[in-house]
């Protein structure tokens, strides 16, 4: 399991209201790196972990994305209603693409998904976003078995198999060992979006694409990014 790479230091660029409230368009789009559209996340989720998010007129945004979209950066995360892309990274309409699934997990439909938000549609990031306390991983650390949801959760396991050494009840009331799957599930999505996608690899090859993996803290808003 890897280390945190730590959480975005004050040093991150600040981006002034106007930048993040203009809605981006093929243009603005074309001057962003991946490591510049991994700064703007980091920049955002620090304003929104101080409670000094930006809040835009929404009405603009919509009329200039009416008719197209350019969003920088494409983010995998849970269903969980506590973390919605958009408002922990501080984004607008038109900004990020944003695929939600119970466990934050890939498979071949979320791929090609994001095969089209970067190659397609030129997001110059992945993120596959983590949290902390997550049902799904609770659930996939206890086994359980419900409806469809159990296929759903056996895609966690693989995660929870590879956690070892971690002392206590090997459940789900165990908080050491959720958060180690935790952590463990989301860099192996981030891993499995390039072992299983060539789309994916040549972007980055070709250094147009950056993918990362980070955990949100429920608790605090605070976004800490894996190495």
């Amino acid at each position: 399991m890897g280390a945190y790479a730590g959480r975005a230091s004050a040093a991150v660029a600040q981006e002034s209201v106007g930048s993040v409230c203009t809605a981006f368009d093929a243009a603005r789009q074309a001057t962003i790196t991946p490591d510049s559209a991994l700064a703007m996340l980091k920049a955002g989720n620090e304003r929104f972990a101080k409670g000094t998010s930006i809040h835009c007129d929404l009405r603009i945004q919509v009329a200039a994305t009416a008719t197209a979209q350019a969003p920088f950066a494409a983010v995998v995360g849970c269903i969980d209603s506590r973390v919605p892309p958009e408002l922990v990274f501080d984004q607008q309409i038109g900004d990020i693409f944003a695929a939600r699934i119970a466990g934050n997990f890939v498979n071949t439909d979320i791929i090609g998904s994001l095969e089209f938000a970067t190659k397609l549609a030129g997001a110059k990031l992945i993120v596959v976003l983590g949290h902390t306390e997550c049902g799904a991983v609770k659930g996939a650390v206890d086994d359980a078995k419900m409806g469809n949801l159990t296929a759903t959760l056996a895609n966690i396991r693989p995660a929870v198999l590879k956690i070892t050494g971690i002392e206590g009840e090997q459940s789900s009331k165990n908080k050491a060992l959720v958060q180690a799957v935790a952590d463990q599930n989301a860099q192996d999505a981030a891993g499995m979006l390039l072992d299983r996608s060539e789309v994916l690899r040549e972007l980055v090859a070709e250094g147009k694409l950056k993918v990362v993996s980070a955990m949100h803290d429920v608790g605090t808003g605070k976004i800490t990014w894996f190495a």
